[in-house]
């Protein structure tokens, strides 16, 4: 990211929704069809990287669900990365748009897919981050496989970066009614070759990588709840280069996340 290229190109692994994975898998419930969520975070955490440069976050949803297994809905939280790297002058918000189909293969094996659409509104110096990704999840009990496959020539503003993917790996353990214990691993894999990274290498050189999540979560009256969570991402010295802003903070650092959100 060099302003216009690490811009570019950072708009690429950022995304994002640190309880991302939720934020776009609504359960179908038939009763009732819609359902809301709002919370207040510390940051915002998308696949391992601060959306928000380590400040608070406002998030907040709503999905509706047929009995059939169809789903849509939509999510927002607000951001500062885009302007952090330079490429967008003004821009504060992540919009997503989603929709798909939920159902059950057999007994606790069950499947997810669907479309993904990341908008991000304001006034930009370059490549919009725009991105739409199509994916498909299985599930078993707690545990859920969840791959996202980017059809955008510009995957979060990185050029020919179509075919763009990332691996979702996540396990919700329940201990109690009330506390459940939640574990992730992702890889993030940029394709194309749309001059990004330092030399002319592949987009895979700098902006791919993998992150991690650890934490819990705890149920408390009228559907509140409160959580927090490590997260963090390994990368070499290329990389992090990639995912640092122009006044030299790092978005891909470990850090800890705690949160207190309500669904109705």
């Amino acid at each position: 990211m060099r302003k216009t290229i690490l811009s570019a190109a950072v708009t690429a692994a950022l995304l994002a929704p640190a309880l991302a994975s939720a934020q776009t898998t609504p359960a179908p419930a038939p009763t009732p069809a819609l359902t809301g969520n709002v919370g207040l975070f510390s940051q915002y955490i998308f696949r391992g990287l601060t959306q928000t440069a380590g400040r608070p976050a406002l998030q907040g949803g709503a999905d509706y669900a047929h009995k059939s297994g169809f789903y849509m809905g939509t999510w927002m939280s607000n951001i500062s990365w885009l302007s952090d790297f330079g490429t967008y002058t003004e821009s504060s918000l992540e919009w997503d748009f989603y929709g798909g189909y939920k159902g059950s293969i057999t007994g606790d094996l069950g499947y997810d897919v669907g479309l993904l659409q990341y908008y991000y509104p304001g006034r930009r110096l370059g490549t919009s981050a725009n991105t739409t990704e199509a994916y498909g999840a299985l599930s078993w009990k707690w545990i859920t496989g969840k791959f996202s496959y980017s059809i955008t020539d510009k995957t979060f503003g990185v050029l020919d970066s179509f075919g763009t993917w990332y691996l979702d790996l996540t396990a919700t353990f329940p201990v109690t009614d009330k506390l459940s214990l939640v574990g992730h691993f992702g890889i993030q894999k940029f394709r194309g070759n749309g001059g990004v990274c330092a030399g002319g290498a592949k987009n895979n050189t700098c902006a791919s990588y993998e992150d991690y999540k650890a934490g819990a979560t705890y149920a408390l009256p009228d559907s509140w709840s409160i959580g927090a969570f490590y997260t963090g991402t390994s990368m070499n010295t290329t990389q992090k280069a990639f995912y640092t802003t122009p006044s030299s903070y790092y978005i891909g650092k470990d850090t800890v996340t705690a949160f207190l959100q309500k669904t109705f």
